[in-house]
């Protein structure tokens, strides 16, 4: 194990995700309430939106590395895109799986095409030509290069898909934090919801390290493999 992988932060990271994680699950199942209407499937929510921030986070990380890769050249900048893209991806499919489950019981389908589903979709499917496009593009400098100005154009749906959400009236539940009258959670939902939403955060930083630590051992073993080839 390198110096950076143990390095102290990365350590107390790591415990930090794990005791929050568990006080995160007694929240979800043991502290917070039961909604009236929708019964224990409600405790989706607590897993469901906290995934759709954490794929926000992603790909605002993954706008942000691909603008400092064209403006730098730096490979750093491309490494931490290419590694928030994939967490991003992740989290988003895991959106699209919850919110199926929770929403069948409720609303009798599994999924309808409104206006801020289909976005969500069309969302999904950015980043995954983003993933595509990386791994069918020849040439290092040229896949990075494309894939910037790409992950720098599909960012521009994120905030169309946050806004639809308070634009839009449909089947999908209407925002419950600043949503308007008759919107809001219980005090203890609250707090499950927000220490739900840290939790997440806390594990995508952790996954982006233990990414960009597999991206870093690619590069250089790559390096290496063209070194021997010389």
């Amino acid at each position: 194990m390198d110096n950076k992988s143990s390095s102290p932060w990365v350590r107390i990271l790591v415990v930090a995700t794990l005791i929050t994680m568990l006080v995160d699950l007694y929240l979800i199942f043991e502290f917070a309430p039961t909604e009236r209407a929708m019964g224990h499937v409600q405790r989706i929510f607590y897993f469901h939106v906290p995934s759709a921030w954490v794929a926000f986070l992603a790909f605002f990380i993954v706008f942000i590395g691909s603008v400092g890769y064209l403006w730098k050249r730096d490979r750093k900048y491309d490494m931490i895109a290419h590694s928030a893209a994939e967490i991003g991806v992740l989290f988003a499919t895991l959106v699209m799986i919850t919110g199926p489950i929770w929403g069948r019981p409720v609303w009798n389908t599994w999924w309808e095409w409104s206006p801020r589903l289909t976005l969500f979709l069309v969302l999904w499917f950015i980043y995954i030509a983003y993933m595509m496009l990386r791994s069918f593009v020849e040439g290092e400098e040229r896949s990075a290069r494309f894939a910037a100005v790409f992950g720098i154009v599909g960012f521009v749906d994120v905030p169309i898909v946050h806004l639809s959400i308070r634009l839009w009236r449909d089947i999908h539940p209407s925002p419950v934090i600043a949503g308007g009258d008759g919107s809001g959670l219980h005090p203890d939902m609250k707090i499950t919801f927000f220490f739900s939403l840290f939790t997440f955060t806390l594990l995508f930083f952790w996954l982006l390290v233990q990414r960009l630590r597999l991206e870093k051992s690619t590069v250089a073993t790559s390096e290496l493999k063209k070194q021997i080839a010389y």
